[in-house]
């Protein structure tokens, strides 16, 4: 009779795992704050402006989410 069930190895398991929380919830912060800097400081300018400022924010956060994962771990 064959095993129907499959043993899990821990190296597949890591493998399966998505990013920590902190980094989608810097990412998302970052590109709230950047958006929201620029939209004050470049008020002026068109609103593409705006969206780029929201794009560098939430790279610089997606970074900053996983320098806080690699120094402190994740929130959850």
């Amino acid at each position: 009779m064959s095993n129907k069930y499959r043993v899990i190895r821990r190296k597949e398991i890591n493998a399966r795992k998505e990013w920590p929380a902190i980094t989608y919830l810097g990412a998302f912060g970052g590109a709230l704050f950047g958006y929201a800097i620029t939209r004050v400081a470049l008020n002026a300018y068109p609103h593409p402006y705006h969206w780029a400022g929201g794009l560098v924010g939430a790279i610089l956060g997606l970074g900053g989410g996983w320098l806080w994962f690699r120094l402190r771990g994740d929130i959850f």
